[in-house]
């Protein structure tokens, strides 16, 4: 397994509890609202920073596709 999908999992997982919803919902919205790859893309600037910073943006990300 890549750096990067080790880190797209840790990421995953971690903003699902932090949302207090399970993993596998967190990866349903992102599929429906055709983020995943977008984030999983990200690798090189979320894991340099604060885990809550990518909390953030992902939460932006998906506050703008629901628009």
């Amino acid at each position: 397994m890549s750096k990067e999908m080790d880190f797209f999992i840790y990421l995953i997982e971690n903003y699902a509890a932090y949302k207090n919803i399970r993993a596998d919902e967190v990866l349903n919205i992102l599929d429906k609202l055709n983020l995943t790859n977008k984030v999983y893309d990200m690798y090189e600037i979320y894991h340099q920073e604060a885990i809550e910073n990518a909390y953030k943006d992902i939460d932006v990300l998906i506050s703008e596709k629901q628009i």
